[in-house]
């Protein structure tokens, strides 16, 4: 479980974030929804232990984040592959932060995203969506304490996006770790999030949190209730912007 009690973040004399309260229980899925600039992107900072100049307190587990002792991966929406390295050592940075050089290279969570054949390439020789499942499989690779996404299928076309977000599913459903993925796609959100925290802006706060009805639900879209949910996101959007249409 990851809790945020009273936590406050502020660049110089800009207040970033304003008494952030929030409970996530473990193997929970949280989507968070927000106008740019209210914080999103900070707060996963701050749960990732990148950031420590906050107020107020973060526990994962009932312990301050710190990870060094615990795993937590990190998708930013750049993908985070470094380069200058083949897909196969890309996948195993992760695991030989972790295990060291008992790691060995996950095969079975290769050949489940077709990375196969993929493995003596170099990201700049991958598309978009090939570029993503490494950064998917090497995050799910590490067995990670808590799972952070960075909107991280932004930059994909439609298609291939909503095709990265079955493979997450897939990963994510075999060990179910705890996950707060940011994005700025309202459908997405209903699609991923079994809650759905809605945050304000100026400065960055909890709008409120939603249980979504539709979490794991097939065909989701058709769904009577998708309509509906999607219409009350765009009003609480609408809301924390001050503005008529989103």
């Amino acid at each position: 479980m990851i809790i945020a009690k009273d936590l406050c973040l502020n660049y110089e004399d800009v207040e970033v974030l304003q008494n952030v309260n929030l409970e996530i229980q473990d193997g929970a899925i949280c989507a968070i929804i927000g106008p740019s600039g209210c914080g999103k992107s900070s707060l996963l900072n701050i749960f990732a232990g990148l950031n420590k100049d906050y107020v107020g307190t973060v526990t994962l587990d009932g312990k301050k984040i710190n990870p060094k002792k615990q795993t937590i991966g990190y998708i930013p929406q750049n993908y985070g592959l470094l380069p200058w390295l083949k897909v196969e050592a890309n996948i195993m940075v992760g695991l030989k932060i972790k295990e060291g050089n008992k790691a060995t290279l996950p095969m079975e969570l290769i050949t489940r995203v077709g990375l196969e054949k993929l493995l003596d390439r170099y990201p700049q020789e991958l598309s978009g969506g090939q570029r993503q499942r490494v950064s998917l499989l090497r995050a799910f690779s590490i067995n990670a304490d808590l799972l952070l996404m960075d909107e991280p299928f932004s930059a994909l076309d439609t298609i291939t996006r909503e095709e990265m977000q079955e493979v997450f599913l897939d990963l994510w459903s075999q060990g179910k770790p705890t996950t707060l993925l940011v994005t700025h796609f309202v459908e997405e959100a209903i699609y991923l999030g079994e809650y759905i925290i809605v945050m304000a802006a100026n400065p960055g706060r909890i709008h409120r949190v939603i249980k979504n009805p539709l979490f794991g639900v097939e065909d989701f879209r058709e769904h009577p209730a998708y309509l509906e949910l999607s219409k009350e996101l765009r009003k609480d959007l609408q809301r924390v912007v001050g503005k008529d249409e989103v």
